[in-house]
């Protein structure tokens, strides 16, 4: 099995406070986007493209190693990894896709999400139980239901899918108003089943300043 990793790197990083992309922010030292490469490869993938704003390309380039494909990302998640997928080689018939702002995402996490593709399964993705109460409000802020957490998942990345799947979604989601947080989401509304496999609390995403002093702790923590 051949896995392609592609990292979804376009986002700017506004409401984590950075004047430049949020991938490129440091983390101990080295831009989220390097760890996040890092933990794809760790766990079992072999070509890596990332996926990046137009104006910063020559900085992604100068910090991430040579054999790392980097191309120019959309003005939406889909966008940038229906670029991505254009470029990853035409031999990988799995494909990952992660968010940089998951820098420590574990390798055992992408080998979960591997080792489920190869047992057949078309698309995957970690996940987490809900500990939290949940409830539903109005637009008044008022309680108005309890919603049930037994069922909950919250979706972590990386998300695996067969690359002829995923390719499909994208043409069968192409030109369609609806807009997909995700690419399990693009994927189930082509019909597809999405399975899951145990994620990992420090897959956390980093999206405000306080998600990225967190990360800074683990880090500095002994491994």
């Amino acid at each position: 099995m051949h896995a392609v990793g592609i990292v979804a790197a376009a986002g700017s990083g506004l409401r984590l406070g950075a004047e430049l992309p949020k991938a490129l922010v440091p983390l101990g030292g080295r831009p989220l986007v390097c760890w996040a490469v890092e933990s794809l490869r760790a766990g079992g993938v072999e070509q890596v493209v990332v996926a990046v704003p137009a104006p910063q390309q020559a900085a992604f380039i100068a910090v991430l190693p040579d054999d790392v494909h980097v191309v120019i990302g959309g003005d939406t998640r889909t966008a940038s990894v229906r670029a991505a997928l254009g470029a990853a080689r035409e031999h990988a018939d799995t494909v990952l896709v992660h968010d940089a702002a998951r820098p420590l995402t574990p390798p055992d996490v992408v080998a979960r999400v591997l080792a489920a593709l190869a047992g057949g399964a078309r698309a995957v993705v970690p996940v987490l139980p809900v500990v939290d109460t949940t409830v539903v409000v109005d637009g008044d802020g008022v309680v108005t239901a309890d919603v049930p957490r037994a069922p909950l998942r919250r979706v972590q990345t990386p998300q695996g899918f067969d690359r002829a799947t995923l390719v499909a979604a994208y043409a069968h989601a192409h030109g369609t108003a609806a807009e997909f947080t995700d690419d399990a989401s693009v994927v189930r509304a082509a019909g597809i089943p999405v399975h899951t496999v145990a994620g990992d609390e420090r897959a956390a995403k980093v999206t405000v300043a306080h998600d990225l002093r967190m990360a800074e702790l683990q880090t500095e923590r002994p491994r």
